[in-house]
């Protein structure tokens, strides 16, 4: 790949953007939604960002003080499996694959292995339309191969790894076939805004963080774990060492979760009078025989202190008490005496209940043919599934667009999470007409191997006009962010904070992106803060002021435990005590916040109905359309695509010559 960093050039583009936002104040009139670009590749990988016009100083007790004034509604749209080079490593001003010459960027130049057996190099390429880049294949992301792909050596991950490790993979022994080859190519692909124009836009008018990173390392279910509890069960390791996961944890049951087993609450080990729902395809054989489970987990989760003053009245409803709050027992005093009011949640999750797209396969309590349950954070916590009040607090995703649409959410605010699943309530198709596009990638969620990319931007676009489009919006917090790095190559190094029974690390994992979108936002910003999913416990906790799950008294001990028994700090949720954790505060405007400055109107935040489309059309939803230019056509970066690149490997296997075999 020809590089030319051309450093001076990006910082001169930079300080003509900033020169020509001078003549207008964009702040004090953010209704007229201009957008300012400009490119700042380099060193210091300066900030994509215009502030607001004498932006008034607050220390972080008057921004949390003011933030708490403004916003009563969060809603967390999570999506699944991408890495933050993998959509907006060429985003402006952001710490990304160009912000420094290729042999300072870690993992840049990668091994990988040809066909014929001699060793080869990949490097980070883009894909687009052209390459049908909104459907690629399912690369590997279980806990091993992500560590393996970290390549972490003296407690430092190299980062270089992802290809090899990948190919390696799919031929363990020999030469690699080119399905392997194919594979190892994929994880170094990334895209940009022709192929997730949406996403872009939402980066550039609000806030872009570039350094929040998967919580653990691993797949699915520990970032859905991680969202809700800012851990994945240290401290029920701690507390219950025999319930360790085993070996490398990929298989079965044991904590801290480090991998995608469905739920204890619905499987068929469950045997509760009232089933929670499970997707029938996790069943299989004759007779049905499901995949791995994971036992009840009993550490505590926002979906407790959310309650507030409440909490001993809703959970004295459970049904089994010495089982799922054994290890709680001392947090709800504690989280009641804290006296505060109760926060409504609400986990809206595709195919939980009855939706639109359920024509398939029916189970004994309904249709769940697009629903995912190991994507379900609560679903895997027994004072959850155990009681009627907290079950109530899941909903499908139709029931989300209802409950705006209708004004359905409580007055007083609350937080709600977006889900999407293996299908889509829209009704969409790919834009590839290929038959197998069409029929395997229809889910909205954004995971390949069964998401288009176009599909799950416009799910995600949808939610947030739905919420413009309501009374909510003037009080509003959307995040935006995603639950791991899909195995894709990211080329920031995690700090290793963490380890598993093992011994390998399971915190952090690569970078994962993240947004922040409301009336009080900061516009056109790239955030440095670090994070994890833990961050979002950790903003809620800051906006309702709630006390910090890892200050709770059990939790306290588990860490303390963990340091006397295993020799590990921060055995416990990080959204409290474990340093480098953004609350995401520096994502606010303290002009919008305290009235200096006008908030963002709801039309700022909407998407235009013709972009809400799948159809290929650089005149309506391109990088060309929202205006902004990524960093590599800036620097005139030549793109090299591998010759036998295919972005499906096994759902469109490349034809092998005679000659080739």
């Amino acid at each position: 790949m020809r590089l030319k960093a051309h450093l001076a050039t990006g910082v001169c583009a930079l300080a003509l953007a900033l020169a020509a936002s001078a003549t207008g104040d964009f702040a004090a009139k953010a209704e007229t939604a201009l957008d300012y670009h400009a490119v700042a590749p380099g060193k210091d990988i300066a900030p994509f960002s215009v502030p607001a016009a004498k932006e008034p100083h607050l220390n972080q007790q008057q921004l949390v003080a003011a933030l708490r004034k403004k916003v009563k509604y969060v809603f967390v749209i999570y999506q699944e499996n991408r890495s933050f080079d993998s959509y907006f490593a060429t985003f402006p001003g952001v710490n990304g694959i160009y912000s420094r010459p290729a042999d300072e960027t870690p993992g840049f130049n990668q091994p990988i292995m040809n066909v014929d057996g001699s060793m080869g190099v990949v490097h980070p390429f883009r894909i687009g339309p052209a390459e049908f880049a909104a459907d690629t294949d399912d690369i590997d992301h279980s806990h091993t191969l992500t560590v393996a792909k970290m390549n972490t050596k003296s407690g430092v991950p190299a980062m270089d790894h992802f290809s090899l490790v990948e190919e390696t993979k799919y031929s363990p022994k020999g030469n690699p076939s080119l399905m392997a080859k194919q594979f190892g190519e994929l994880a170094m692909a990334h895209e940009d805004c022709d192929t997730v124009p949406l996403l872009w836009r939402f980066a550039d008018r609000f806030a872009l963080f570039d350094n929040v990173f998967e919580q653990m390392t691993g797949p699915s279910t520990p970032g859905n774990l991680s969202i809700i509890a800012a851990q994945t069960g240290a401290s029920q390791w701690a507390q219950h060492p025999d319930q360790a996961t085993k070996g490398n944890g990929e298989h079965g049951m044991g904590v801290p979760v480090v991998n995608d087993a469905d739920p204890y609450w619905g499987s068929q080990l469950d045997k509760s009078a009232e089933k929670m729902p499970v997707n029938p395809g996790d069943f299989k054989g004759t007779p049905a025989k499901e995949y791995d489970t994971q036992e009840n987990l009993t550490f505590p989760t926002i979906q407790l202190s959310l309650k507030g003053k409440t909490l001993p009245k809703v959970t004295d409803e459970d049904t089994d008490k010495k089982g799922d709050l054994d290890d709680i027992s001392e947090d709800i005093p504690f989280i009641a005496k804290a006296g505060h009011a109760p926060v409504a949640f609400g986990w809206y999750e595709e195919g939980y209940d009855h939706e639109s797209t359920d024509k398939g396969p029916i189970d004994a309590t309904g249709h769940h043919a697009s629903y995912i349950a190991h994507h379900n954070g609560p679903q895997y916590f027994g004072y959850v599934a155990n009681n009627k009040s907290m079950k109530k607090e899941l909903h499908g995703l139709g029931d989300f667009f209802a409950d705006v649409g209708n004004k359905a959410l409580p007055n007083d605010g609350g937080v709600f999470f977006v889900k999407g699943g293996y299908q889509n309530t829209l009704g969409l198709k790919p834009a590839d007409p290929d038959p197998k596009v069409q029929k395997n990638f229809i889910g909205d969620d954004d995971h390949p191997a069964y998401s288009d990319a176009r599909i799950s931007e416009i799910m995600v676009a949808s939610a947030v006009n739905k919420i413009a489009a309501s009374p909510y919006w003037k009080d509003s917090a959307i995040i935006i962010t995603w639950d791991d790095s899909e195995g894709d190559y990211d080329h920031v190094r995690p700090n290793v904070r963490g380890r598993g029974p093992d011994g390998s690390i399971i915190t952090n994992g690569p970078r994962v992106p993240l947004m922040v979108i409301s009336p009080f936002s900061r516009t056109h910003q790239v955030v440095h803060a670090h994070g994890s999913q833990s961050s979002v416990v950790k903003f809620i906790d800051t906006v309702f002021d709630l006390p910090a799950l890892a200050k709770l008294p059990a939790e306290l001990k588990a860490r303390e435990l963990g340091k006397r028994e295993f020799g590990l700090a921060n055995m416990g949720p990080d959204d409290a005590i474990t340093p480098d954790v953004s609350d995401l505060t520096s994502a606010f405007d303290p002009a919008r916040l305290t009235g200096a400055a006008a908030p963002l109107p709801a039309s700022y935040a909407q998407t235009p109905s013709a972009m809400l489309t799948t159809a290929i059309d650089e005149n309506v939803a391109s990088c060309k359309t929202i205006g902004i230019v990524p960093v590599d056509k800036v620097l005139n970066i030549t793109n090299e695509i591998p010759a036998d690149f295919n972005p499906r490997p096994k759902t469109n296997p490349t034809p092998v010559e005679p000659a080739a075999k």
